[in-house]
């Protein structure tokens, strides 16, 4: 497994989190050349629409999309992971493998538990990464601790504020791309399968109108929202010019 390191490391409860939240965001990333992952905690087997092979293998169609470095998924229980230090020495082992210097995760509070608690999990697993005597192997080599330098939360179901947005106007197209290639998850009017709140064309239209909003909000065509539970710093203020 490729365990070269990262500029960001997205991870997502479920395959498609992190197509939804920031799928935009990694692609311009990766345009800046930039080094990018996914870690998927479950295989969404719990899923109304699909399985969980079906899904592992629309995840990889949208890694191609993206073209991120590396997608990996823990298979952890689908609704009933919990934030524990078996759950968290699991990621642990990951962030110290991938290195990333900035992760984005789920959003803190959203209509599915899996959410906040993804949330809830990356924000511990990160914070222990960084500790030194927490000691962890990777293919029977030690690890040394390492903390990202930021952990950033995207936007999902719920309509939040966000602390601040990203300038997506030129990658919001690759993100619905990224996002279709979950077919048995979203809207397709010839399927029988159970219809979800994510499967209405309303649902794969408020892709684009949520991201134009956002846009409008900020002077942008479109954008993609993130919050914070840290102090931002920067070295000075041309970060905002």
């Amino acid at each position: 497994m490729n365990s070269e390191k990262l500029d960001i490391l997205a991870i997502g409860a479920h395959p498609d989190d992190v197509e939804l939240g920031c799928g935009a965001t990694i692609s311009k990333a990766i345009s800046l050349g930039q080094k990018v992952g996914i870690i998927d905690l479950t295989r969404g087997e719990l899923g109304s629409r699909g399985s969980a092979e079906i899904r592992l293998k629309e995840a990889a169609a949208a890694a191609l999309v993206l073209g991120v470095k590396i997608r990996v998924n823990l298979e952890f229980r689908d609704a009933f992971f919990v934030n524990d230090e078996k759950h968290q020495l699991e990621l642990i082992r990951l962030i110290r493998r991938y290195r990333p210097d900035m992760v984005l995760a789920n959003a803190i509070h959203d209509r599915h538990i899996d959410h906040g608690k993804g949330a809830s999990l990356v924000q511990s697993a990160c914070f222990l990464s960084g500790l030194s005597k927490i000691k962890t192997t990777d293919h029977n080599n030690n690890q040394k601790f390492w903390r990202p330098k930021n952990v950033f939360h995207y936007l999902q179901w719920n309509s939040d504020m966000p602390d601040f947005v990203v300038d997506v106007s030129n990658h919001i197209n690759q993100k619905i791309k990224a996002v279709k290639a979950y077919r048995s998850q979203f809207y397709d009017p010839n399927s029988i399968e159970l219809q979800t709140p994510i499967s209405s064309k309303n649902f794969l239209d408020s892709i684009r109108y949520r991201a134009a909003d956002l846009g409008r909000l900020s002077g942008v065509d479109f954008a993609e929202g993130f919050t914070k539970t840290n102090v931002l710093t920067v070295s000075d203020l041309s970060t905002f010019l």
